[in-house]
């Protein structure tokens, strides 16, 4: 456990240091990473998409099958060892929470396991969660946590789940400006308007609950996106946010679940190299630009212009709604698991390396949770040490 040296905050009456760990998929975020972050009294989070391909035996039993329930089957038990090693992990510090894509064919499934397999959170971004109340009603001493982007959206969400006799546990702010994935805004040119400027929409969100009558109730904002220095940290917990969630700066972190030439990979990447593009999802993304990505984008154009419904060749528990599967030509076209797991696996050439916007804590270095998690809260740096070799 880190000491205190910035305020807790609570979630299910668990105190937590202001530190979050965003959920990065597929399988960059997942045991390892998440569990170290709780470890030391943070929160840290699996990502629960594909997790089979971090399991030996569920990829032997699934990875050459094209049959959808069995390799749904699969990813609930990968998400089951994952939650329960992470947990392990922590031990009784911090919390382990889930990130779930409403975007995801599989998400009503993911949100049950999650909450069977013992998580303390589960997180959902990627659409407004409105159901989530009634998934989890089972579960109430799980967390709930939407990820949202401006006041509409978190406005539309509380008085949804008001009406439902449901509050959230927390709530993540994410701006779309700097993220890294699949970005909170419907169109690239809108990443930059002005209602998704942070500190209004931490002002906007405790005034909208005092406007909903919920001034005494204690609902963390956690603030994400963009956030690499101690100094961000301390500006953002004064313009209210009760934590802050950071991505990218612990995918690199030797304790995170991805591939060494992963973590080089987006940790060596310059302002120039990071693009933000149109996903399968039809939502914008933020990536590196690595050979796979320039090569899709000189051909992106034409590709969309020949767009048209195709059988999906994984079979995989994907998005709800795809560029390429289902022929959406301002969407993306390219099968975002595959490309996806060849980053985890560190392909640079075949990989889509998601990223967050802005330069690094410690540059190209490539450190340990407990440095990274050390200078967020008190602003010192570890000293100089060499990039260490990472499974």
């Amino acid at each position: 456990m880190l000491a205190n040296l910035l305020p807790h905050f609570n979630l299910k009456h668990r105190s937590l240091l202001p530190i979050v760990q965003g959920g990065m998929g597929i399988g960059v975020s997942a045991h390892r990473l998440a569990g170290t972050v709780a470890s030391l009294g943070g929160m840290g989070t699996v990502s629960s998409v594909d997790l089979r391909r971090h399991h030996e035996d569920l990829m032997a039993e699934s990875g050459s099958s094209r049959d959808k329930t069995l390799i749904d089957k699969v990813n609930l038990q990968a998400l089951d060892r994952e939650i329960k090693a992470a947990r392990a992990l922590a031990g009784e510090a911090g919390a382990i929470a889930v990130n779930v894509m409403r975007a995801v064919s599989e998400y009503a499934n993911y949100v049950r396991q999650s909450c069977i397999s013992g998580a303390d959170a589960v997180v959902v971004g990627a659409g407004l969660p409105m159901d989530l109340p009634e998934i989890t009603v089972d579960f109430p001493k799980v967390a709930l946590i939407p990820i949202l982007s401006d006041v509409r959206g978190i406005a539309l969400l509380m008085k949804k789940w008001m009406r439902k006799g449901r509050l959230p546990d927390a709530i993540v702010i994410e701006h779309p400006a700097y993220a890294g994935g699949h970005l909170g805004a419907p169109r690239a040119e809108d990443i930059r308007d002005a209602r998704f400027e942070m500190a209004g929409v931490l002002s906007g969100t405790r005034e909208l609950f005092r406007e909903l009558g919920l001034e005494s109730e204690n609902i963390p904002l956690i603030a994400a996106g963009g956030v690499n220095t101690h100094e961000k940290v301390q500006e953002l917990l004064t313009q209210g946010a009760s934590a802050v969630q950071f991505g990218t700066a612990f995918a690199v972190t030797r304790e995170g679940d991805a591939h060494l030439n992963f973590k080089k990979t987006l940790a060596e990447a310059r302002p120039q190299d990071i693009v933000t593009f149109m996903s399968v999802a039809g939502l914008p993304a933020r990536a590196v630009r690595t050979p796979w990505l320039t090569t899709y984008l000189e051909k992106e154009e034409k590709l969309q212009s020949k767009a048209k419904q195709k059988k999906c060749l994984q079979a995989f528990d994907c998005l709800q709604q795809c560029g390429l599967r289902d022929g959406l030509a301002k969407a993306g076209q390219f099968c975002i698991d595959t490309q996806l797991s060849f980053a985890l696996k560190g392909d640079l050439k075949r990989g889509l390396f998601f990223r967050g916007s802005e330069p690094l804590p410690f540059g190209t270095a490539i450190r340990s949770v407990a440095d990274l998690m050390h200078y967020f809260l008190s602003g010192q740096r570890p000293e100089e040490m060499p990039l260490q070799q990472a499974a």
